[in-house]
């Protein structure tokens, strides 16, 4: 494992590496999907107010990147995953105490517009839904996150081909990097529909939701969380402890999010 100071030194990604930078000071270093970013900000902030610590160092991007990084060694303390395959990929190189691991959240994917659009679209049993789709883009893009790879991508996809239309829209999908970059090519204007989480979809005011996908029309949305084998920082579970907490509850669920466990405490 690469020690920490070491890793640190390491350029591997304008977006990642200035979190990391300020992760030099010790502390907690959480990585987390995108899509978290709202919620676990107030989270880590509340937190290191009530316990006097320094709040955690979030990194945030697309799971799949995450994954591949701690893979390669990154010292992080904690890894929140928007869906199982990535967890899974990282417990099944022994990167994560197996012990801690816990289904944490859930959210739902929903196709969504820019907030001045007149789209409508139904995603009903019996509808044609390729055709739908693409009069609603009028040869437009379907921003997408990257479909191969990142959570909110696959869960995307899955939804369309199980309502039909994914062979018919594939060529105009616009993927992203991640959801919240999918996100905001809707929000200005650079694509007339997209599909992201609707925790996504909540936090920003220049979009609309424009329908939800059925929920058996892909796989559940679930985020699981666990703590890395080579982490080091006597806080991380005690912070992962709070991530069950009813305080971070509501602050889950503010933002959308379904808690899917019992809180550990009371605070």
């Amino acid at each position: 494992m690469i020690a920490r100071r070491q890793w640190l030194g390491i350029a591997f990604g304008a977006a990642l590496a200035p979190n990391l930078a300020r992760a030099q000071g010790g502390g907690i270093l959480l990585f987390a999907a995108a899509s978290l970013k709202n919620a676990l900000d107030e989270i880590a902030t509340a937190w290191g107010r009530d316990s006097g610590k320094p709040p955690p160092k979030i990194s945030y991007a697309a799971s799949s990147a995450l994954a591949k990084q701690i893979e390669q060694g990154a010292p992080a303390d904690i890894f929140l995953s928007a869906d199982l395959d990535w967890m899974g990929y990282v417990a099944a190189r022994n990167l994560i105490q197996p012990e801690t691991r816990v289904n944490l959240l859930g959210n739902r994917i929903v196709l969504i517009a820019p907030r001045d659009s007149s789209a409508a679209v139904d995603l009903e049993a019996g509808v044609d839904l390729a055709k739908v789709l693409t009069n609603a883009l009028w040869g437009g893009r379907l921003a997408m996150a990257n479909v191969d790879a990142v959570p909110a991508g696959k869960y995307g996809k899955a939804a369309l081909e199980k309502l039909g239309a994914w062979n018919d829209v594939k060529g105009s999908v616009a993927q992203a990097e991640n959801a919240r970059a999918a996100l905001l090519l809707v929000a200005r204007g650079e694509a007339p529909l997209g599909i992201v989480y609707s925790t996504d979809a909540a936090a920003e005011p220049n979009v609309r939701i424009v329908a939800t996908f059925p929920e058996d029309s892909h796989p559940p949305v679930v985020y699981p969380v666990a703590r890395i084998r080579g982490s080091r920082s006597a806080d991380a579970k005690p912070f992962l402890d709070h991530l069950r907490s009813a305080k971070a509850r509501m602050a889950f669920e503010k933002q959308g999010f379904s808690v899917l466990v019992r809180s550990a405490t009371s605070t």
